[in-house]
């Protein structure tokens, strides 16, 4: 698979919110690059993303309603080409937990997307409906980032 895996604690505001922008704007762009997100912890898995999350989302334009969480396997550091963190924390996290061989595939998603904004996503979970625009908004910010950091990449492979 080719294809990013965007990731946070668990899976329902940040990592879901950028996997929706991701979706809608490389599904133009570069529709063949697969989009997934999860989290680091199991806390949410099999639920829907924070309802918070799917009306920011919704308001903005992108679509959460199919999301479900679930926790990073072991067979995605294989079946993804980037596994992106929205912090440093859950960065930490699953590089402690990424076989060595994979190391190299971890990064936070802000900076690796090449955005002149904080290195982090923060997380909105105990915050108001603000927080959760500024999540969007950086989702917008990085995913445009990273169309233009893979656009070369994937233009010479046709």
């Amino acid at each position: 698979m080719s294809g990013i895996l965007f990731f946070c604690m668990g899976n329902i505001c940040r990592s879901p919110t950028v996997e929706a922008v991701a979706r809608a704007q490389f599904a133009r762009a570069n529709p063949a690059m697969g989009m997934a997100s999860a989290g680091t912890e199991n806390y949410h898995e099999g639920d829907i993303a924070d309802p918070r999350s799917i009306a920011v989302a919704k308001a903005r334009g992108y679509s959460l309603s199919t999301h479900r969480a679930r926790r990073v396997r072991d067979v995605d550091f294989v079946e993804f080409d980037w596994l992106l963190a929205m912090d440093r924390v859950n960065l930490d996290t699953l590089m402690r937990r990424c076989p060595p061989q994979f190391a190299h595939k971890l990064a936070l998603f802000l900076p690796f997307a090449g955005v002149d904004a904080p290195d982090e996503v923060p997380d909105p979970y105990y915050g108001k409906a603000r927080d959760f625009e500024i999540v969007v908004d950086l989702a917008e910010r990085g995913v445009a980032g990273l169309l233009q950091r893979l656009r070369p990449t994937h233009a010479a492979h046709g």
